[in-house]
């Protein structure tokens, strides 16, 4: 029991050995056993998650049973248990330590598996051609890899806590050095040297705060690695559009997500008093790019390079009260699904009110003619019944047209509609696309009408951008670029509606 001295500063154990090598030595057998019983937790638990989470059905449900009932066990008990029929080795407790946390695993995985396993980018490697292997390797893990980072560390500071509070109890191999063992000495000669306990103790605590920190920082690493740039600032210099005095200028555009960048390099202008269609095949990129111009690009987006300009202010990088602001006063949007974008709990009425009083800063009384003002605008034959109505008690055709009454509340300059037409009948749709043709003539709109549809480009628009991959192929006066395409990708795109039609 002395203290420490020169060679030796933690001191000496009830046998005279040293403390720091004995701390050091017995470091390596309880880092050890812990990492017995995580390898055997992630090899069951985790490609258990996988499977239960990405097949579902009746191998979930087992799969789920067979976890419950491991996790209904006392691990303690169990661990007694198992010590008395299989011996004391301290690595046979670890596998059957392992053995119980391995659920831990499981339903983290199988959780998060679950909740992404019909989303549209893991349906889309479906319809490619992707075997259900690689889908789960490239798409799959990379959103379970942080949280598993996490449970390791908290699985590994519970192995090590078990392990030492069984070794504390003399349950284990007595010729190893352990910490737990060390306590074990320690509390039995705690009146004599109250010191021993503390360096295991120390060492305990140090050592499952430590995998905590690293796990966190290897998570924040990779996560860093898989994100884009930050935004970036565009230049000062007055834009092209801006000397023209055009409406919208879109200049090199790119948009980046986590890993990938979707949108390259997009260049696109709308002047005042045109209709400018932005067409291309789902996964071209353009609503990627309607979104940056609104600026609520999902989360993860980033515009990583690029201008973009409306009536000469440069709106990348701008602060978000300012974008807010900009949003209905001077740029519209029209969703496409028009059903799914009004709330059902609440009239129509109320959904036009609450943002026109917001905005414009009327009176309920003023707000609410307003509302209808623009009802009748928008050609709704009876605007008061419509205005008292749910959005389940109106066709999609209505539910359309007030969503363009909402986007034209504020008066606004550029109007950016995403598929006006998706879901409708052919009649409604060109009710609705004459609708958007009297109104940008009526009140001098600019109007980015994001579509696929060749049809509607061809009826309504005065220019046209045509958009593959996530770059313009061809832009130019729509007769001229539908009629004489110069892009192999344009002709294909009319080639497929010639063959439709």
């Amino acid at each position: 029991f002395e203290g420490p001295a020169a060679g030796h500063p933690l001191g000496f154990d009830s046998a005279g050995r040293d403390l720091l090598s004995r701390l050091l030595h017995g470091g390596r057998n309880t880092l050890g056993g812990a990492a017995i019983a995580l390898a055997v937790a992630l090899v069951l638990g985790v490609p258990g998650g996988l499977l239960a989470g990405y097949y579902g059905g009746r191998l979930d449900s087992a799969a789920s049973w067979v976890v419950n009932l491991v996790m209904a066990l006392p691990a303690m008990v169990v661990l007694l248990a198992s010590r008395a029929i299989l011996g004391s080795t301290v690595w046979v407790l670890m596998v059957v330590l392992g053995f119980l946390v391995a659920p831990a695993f499981f339903r983290l995985v199988r959780g998060i598996v679950a909740g992404v396993r019909n989303e549209l980018y893991v349906d889309a490697a479906k319809v490619s051609g992707l075997g259900d292997a690689r889908i789960v390797a490239r798409h799959i893990l990379i959103v379970v890899r942080a949280p598993i980072i996490i449970q390791v560390a908290l699985v590994s500071g519970i192995a090590i806590g078990l392990q030492a509070g069984l070794e504390f109890l003399g349950i284990g191999s007595g010729d190893l050095p352990t910490w737990g063992a060390m306590l074990n000495e320690a509390f039995k000669n705690i009146q004599r040297a109250p010191s021993l306990i503390l360096w295991p103790g120390l060492a305990l605590g140090l050592t499952s705060a430590a995998l905590v920190l690293l796990a966190a920082a290897l998570r924040d690493a990779l996560e860093d690695r898989d994100t884009p740039p930050p935004a970036v600032r565009a230049a000062s210099a007055p834009s092209v559009a801006g000397e023209r005095g055009g409406l919208l200028s879109v200049r090199d555009l790119a948009v980046a997500y986590p890993g990938r960048e979707v949108v390259h390099g997009v260049d696109l202008d709308v002047r005042a008093g045109e209709i400018v269609g932005l067409v291309g095949e789902s996964g071209s990129g353009k609503t990627q790019t309607a979104f940056s111009i609104l600026g609520i690009l999902p989360e993860g987006g980033r515009i990583v390079r690029g201008s973009i300009t409306v009536e000469g202010e440069e709106i990348v990088g701008l602060p978000e009260r300012r974008h807010r602001a900009l949003r209905g006063d001077v740029v519209a949007y029209i969703p496409q699904e028009p059903m799914s974008n009004l709330d059902p709990a609440f009239t129509i009425g109320s959904q036009l009110v609450e943002p026109i009083r917001h905005k414009l800063r009327l009176t309920g009384a003023q707000a609410r003619e307003r509302a209808l003002e623009l009802l009748r605008m928008v050609e709704i034959a009876d605007p008061e019944r419509a205005f008292g109505s749910y959005p389940h008690e109106i066709s999609g055709g209505m539910a359309q047209r007030v969503l363009i009454a909402g986007a034209m509340s504020c008066d606004p300059k550029l109007l950016i509609a995403d598929e006006p037409t998706t879901a409708l009948d052919v009649r409604v749709q060109a009710e609705v696309l004459g609708l958007l043709r009297r109104l940008q003539r009526e009140r001098d709109l600019g109007v980015l009408l994001v579509t696929h549809n060749l049809g509607v480009v061809a009826d309504l628009c005065d220019r046209v951008a045509v958009m593959s991959e996530g770059r313009i192929v061809e832009t130019g006066p729509a007769g001229q670029v539908l009629g004489a395409p110069q892009d192999p990708y344009t002709r294909k795109l009319l080639a497929a509606v010639l063959e439709v039609s």
